[in-house]
């Protein structure tokens, strides 16, 4: 959804754009503008995805665009290429690690190779990008200028995500309930296991009252399933269609994210996600409950947006959506969470910052 909504936001701002993917489905909303193109990784292996740079040169050569933007990837390259090889602008998007942290196993393997060819491959990359888009400064390598790159965090499709959301919900909600829900794939850093340990908690307080809804798939499911047996309020919904996730947030009263960076040894120096779930509970209406995480504070505030806990305290999370239990609070932050979400977090913005910024480069370029 993030290449779709970024796509159509800049294709109403104006732009043409042609769109390589990996597989072309199409979108639940196609602009005028907007060409999708069909160029998966050879056998489907993503990281032979530089293999195919023969093709998205020739593709560049016929379509002579003014700029060449590419989402970045340890084993890509080919837009930076066609870029060079057509002298379009190019762009890099960046929404994970190109600098290593010390003692990471992909620079120990590099530098076993003497030549440290993969780092050699990436700060060439971001030497001839003219314009690097990321959430964070810290992920980039030092010898970037700063005025090349533009820090700015993606958002939501706030006309679809909104507190008055309509449709199916798949789960009943009794008088007195307060749902917390949480919304995404399930892997190990995403911690879902950390809701179902607070629920667990709050029932031992006698809070029968709050209840837990996990949507989503992924490879952490079947042990999050298992973390669940025997704790009652804990429901499970299979991942759902984009487009049918609005009224099911909508429904529920607290989002939750309990990150669990102490899993991901690159988070833990850096939390650079740009978390998409953050930013639909907040253009949903509610309060997001999270782990005090330095970047994830420029989000969403504590007693503003959000409560945000001491991911080292164990009862932290558990006492954060006790406290949201209380419908005054639940609906004065969730309130500020959709105005934040409508002033800064949302596709619109995002795009307008993308189209300045881009044509900044395109004409220092010039």
């Amino acid at each position: 959804m993030r290449v779709v909504s970024v796509a159509e936001g800049l294709a109403k701002l104006g732009h043409e754009l042609h769109v390589l993917v990996s597989r072309a489905s199409s979108p639940p909303r196609i602009h005028t503008n907007v060409t999708w193109y069909d160029l998966p990784p050879p056998f489907g292996v993503r990281q032979l995805r530089l293999v195919r740079a023969p093709a998205v040169i020739r593709l560049a050569r016929a379509l002579k665009p003014d700029v060449v933007m590419e989402r970045y990837y340890n084993f890509g390259g080919e837009g930076i290429l066609a870029a060079r090889g057509v002298g379009a602008t190019a762009v890099l998007e960046v929404n994970s690690r190109v600098a290593d942290f010390p003692g990471s196993l992909k620079q120990t393997l590099d530098r076993a190779s003497l030549f440290e060819p993969l780092r050699r491959w990436r700060d060439w990359q971001c030497a001839q990008a003219d314009l690097i888009i990321t959430p964070s400064e810290k992920i980039i390598p030092a010898h970037v200028p700063s005025e090349r790159i533009l820090c700015t965090d993606c958002g939501a499709d706030i006309e679809l995500f909104h507190p008055a959301a309509t449709g199916d919900v798949p789960f009943s909600k009794e008088r007195g309930d307060t749902i917390v829900i949480f919304s995404g794939a399930f892997r190990v850093w995403h911690g879902a296991v950390h809701l179902v340990d607070a629920i667990r908690r709050l029932r031992a307080r006698g809070r029968t009252d709050i209840k837990a809804v996990l949507i989503g798939s992924g490879p952490e499911l079947p042990s999050v399933r298992r973390a669940a047996e025997g704790v009652e309020g804990i429901s499970f919904v299979d991942a759902v269609p984009h487009a049918k996730l609005p009224p099911i947030l909508a429904a529920a009263d607290i989002g939750a994210a309990p990150f669990d960076v102490s899993t991901h040894p690159a988070l833990t120096h850096e939390f650079h996600w740009s978390p998409l779930k953050v930013f639909e509970y907040m253009a949903s209406g509610l309060p997001v409950v999270a782990p005090h995480i330095e970047r994830l504070t420029k989000i969403v505030r504590d007693g503003r947006e959000a409560l945000l806990y001491d991911a080292a305290d164990p009862d932290g999370l558990a006492n954060a959506v006790e406290r949201l239990a209380d419908p005054v609070l639940r609906r004065q932050l969730g309130a500020a969470a959709r105005a934040r979400a409508e002033e800064l977090f949302n596709w619109r913005s995002h795009c307008r910052l993308l189209d300045e910024a881009i044509r900044t480069a395109h004409a220092r370029r010039a």
